[in-house]
């Protein structure tokens, strides 16, 4: 079907347009790690509140102010989360997985790769994105929590940002 009615095309509009205002205060309200993705939890909050908002825009079965106690009740929780992690090592440990060492100085750390189910052809895909060309130059890669994986070029020494990682100092 083309076009339903005039009523339904309004009907979006107007929802559409207090559903963003309404998703623009609450992030505002709750500041920027609102839509951070530093974690896999963080990624889980933004998708679903996409998906709520694509819900209230066009499911007539949902009410406006169910999708707006919806991104409320999200953005609560994911606040409550984020300021309970900051101020308890626990807490965060339950909630956040720890970044992983995947590849030091030209070698691949293959038990950590196999429990974090990685290939090494990710790797490599990981070092051409970032302009190594070779291995050598590579200094490490690591998993983070948001499953991105970081390139550090080869330096001098260990690398300090190396510190948080789970797995550091690598295996020899």
């Amino acid at each position: 079907m083309l076009f339903d009615d005039w009523q339904s095309i309004v009907r979006t509009i107007v929802f559409g347009a207090v559903a963003y205002g309404a998703l623009i205060v609450f992030i505002r309200l709750f500041g920027k790690r609102t839509l951070a993705k530093l974690n896999a939890f963080d990624l889980i909050v933004t998708v679903a509140l996409g998906s709520t908002l694509a819900t209230v825009l066009l499911s007539k079965d949902v009410a406006l102010v169910e999708g707006i106690v919806a991104f409320a009740v999200l953005i609560g929780l994911q606040f409550a989360i984020a300021w309970t992690s900051v101020r308890s090592e626990t807490f965060e440990g339950l909630v956040k997985s720890a970044p992983r060492l995947l590849f030091y100085e030209g070698r691949f750390l293959d038990r950590d790769l196999l429990e974090e189910r990685v290939t090494r052809e990710e790797i490599l895909a990981a070092l051409r994105n970032n302009g190594v060309s070779r291995i050598e130059d590579a200094g490490a890669v690591v998993l983070e929590t948001d499953g991105t994986l970081t390139v550090i070029g080869r330096g001098a020494g260990k690398p300090d940002v190396l510190a948080s990682v789970s797995n550091w100092p690598a295996p020899t």
